[in-house]
């Protein structure tokens, strides 16, 4: 159980902060930059939640994520080494499995793409365009630290990170689905030739 007595530890105003582990990093570490983002994408969707009312499915799907990005900010806090003394949260492969269960369900039922999409259409599918490109980001500054020995990570958050992405991308699509289709990129449409 996480307990929170104190909301400020004045260890910020140097510009450290500290690991799950207790070590002190600066807050521009690749590591805490990389957590941020992926709390980032949470927030994000937060603000997709808000637009969720009549499909309980879809609001149960993302409140779920938003549990499973604490989980993966909780991973990325504990660098595997030096090896803490308890039971480190890392994401699983069961929680990329599912990921990967709900775009398939998802995506059934939509039309082929015919083009690249435009983030818009409704509130909704907007929001979950905004998460996705946040997420992208955060799988970035992930994708930065498995490529570095000294910053590893555990094999799963990478791959969460990338199945969130393409979840939150058909999820938007399925939004705009019963709302009259996607945005769709004309390529050239307004160039005056």
């Amino acid at each position: 159980m996480v307990v929170l007595n104190k909301i400020y530890t004045r260890t910020g105003d140097k510009g450290f902060t500290r690991l799950a582990t207790g070590a002190p990093v600066p807050k521009a570490s690749p590591r805490v930059q990389a957590y941020g983002d992926v709390d980032e994408t949470n927030a994000c969707i937060g603000l997709c939640r808000l637009h969720t009312a009549g499909d309980a499915p879809m609001d149960a799907m993302l409140a779920r994520i938003q549990n499973e990005l604490f989980d993966l900010g909780a991973d990325l806090a504990t660098p595997p080494e030096p090896k803490p003394d308890w039971e480190v949260l890392r994401v699983t492969a069961d929680q990329v499995a599912r990921l990967e269960t709900e775009i398939d369900s998802m995506n059934a039922d939509l039309a082929a793409l015919t083009s690249f999409v435009l983030p818009g259409g409704t509130p909704l599918a907007t929001y979950l365009h905004l998460a996705r490109t946040v997420c992208r980001r955060a799988e970035r500054r992930v994708a930065d630290l498995a490529v570095d020995d000294a910053q590893a990570i555990s094999r799963e958050s990478l791959k969460y990170l990338n199945r969130l992405s393409d979840h939150l991308f058909v999820a938007s699509r399925r939004a705009n689905a019963a709302a009259g289709g996607d945005v769709l990129w004309r390529p050239g449409a307004t160039r005056q030739d």
